[in-house]
C-alpha cells in the first residue's frame, strides 16, 4: 500500500491545524450585569454572515415569580434597524444573518432596579460561497468545508456554554429557594414559640384572677 502524496498530506495537516485554531478561539464569552440598560457591541467583517449566540440570568438578586416580567433583549444593525427582539425572558438563543458589515449592538433591559448577571456568548462566522472562491483564486472547495467544520464547532461551543449558563442559574435557583425554605421554616417557629407564650401568659392570668375571685 502506498504512502499518501504529498499535497494530500499538506492539505490534512492544513485542515488539522486549522481545527486545532478553532478550538483555541472559541466565541466571545462575557458576564453583563444589567442595572437598567447594558449594551455589548460586535463587529461583523462580512454582509450576509451569521451571528448566532445566547444569554442566561445567572445571578439574580430578586426572586423570579411565575408573574415576573423578565429581561428584554434587542438586537440592532449598524444603520439603526432592529434586526431581533426577545421580550420577557430569563435565557434564550438566538441567530440571524447579518444584512450588512459592521459594528452591531446588543442591548439588555432590566425592568427592575435590582442588578442581574447575564452570561452572553455570540459568535460571528464566515463560510466562503461561491462569489468569494470567484473572487480569491487561493480559495478552494477544502476551505470552504474547513470553514463549515468550523462553524459547526462553535456552534457545539455556544451550545455547551448555554446548557452550563442554565444549569448555572438552576443551581442558584434552588439554593435561593432552599434558603427560603429554611427563612421561612425558622420564622413560623418563632412564630409559634411566641403565640404558645402568649397562650401561656394569658392561661396564668385568667386562672390567677379566678383564685383571687375564689378568695373573696
Amino acid at each position: 500500500m502506498g504512502t499518501p502524496s504529498l499535497p494530500r498530506r499538506a492539505n490534512l495537516l492544513l485542515l488539522i491545524g486549522l481545527v486545532l485554531t478553532s478550538a483555541l478561539s472559541p466565541a466571545s464569552s462575557l458576564s453583563v450585569t444589567v442595572n437598567d440598560v447594558e449594551c455589548v457591541y460586535e463587529y461583523v467583517l462580512y454582509e450576509g454572515d451569521t451571528v448566532s449566540g445566547n444569554f442566561v440570568v445567572v445571578d439574580h438578586d430578586i426572586f423570579w415569580s411565575s408573574d415576573h416580567p423578565g429581561i428584554d433583549f434587542i438586537v440592532t444593525s449598524p444603520g439603526g434597524n432592529v434586526v431581533q427582539t426577545l421580550k420577557g425572558t430569563s435565557g434564550d438563543k438566538f441567530k440571524f444573518k447579518a444584512p450588512r458589515s459592521g459594528m452591531y449592538k446588543f442591548c439588555f433591559h432590566n425592568p427592575y432596579s435590582t442588578p442581574e448577571t447575564v452570561s452572553f456568548n455570540i459568535h460571528a462566522g464566515h463560510i466562503p460561497n461561491d462569489h468569494d472562491l470567484a473572487k480569491d483564486e487561493h480559495l478552494d472547495p477544502i476551505n470552504v468545508k474547513i470553514a463549515e467544520l468550523r462553524e459547526a464547532l462553535e456552534s457545539v461551543t455556544l451550545e455547551q456554554k448555554y446548557l452550563k449558563a442554565r444549569d448555572s442559574r438552576h443551581r442558584h435557583t434552588n439554593e435561593s429557594t432552599r434558603k427560603r425554605v429554611i427563612y421561612y421554616t425558622v420564622a413560623e417557629y418563632l412564630l409559634l414559640a411566641c403565640v404558645s407564650t402568649l397562650q401561656v401568659v394569658y392561661i396564668r392570668r385568667l386562672f390567677s384572677k379566678s383564685v383571687g375571685y375564689n378568695r373573696v
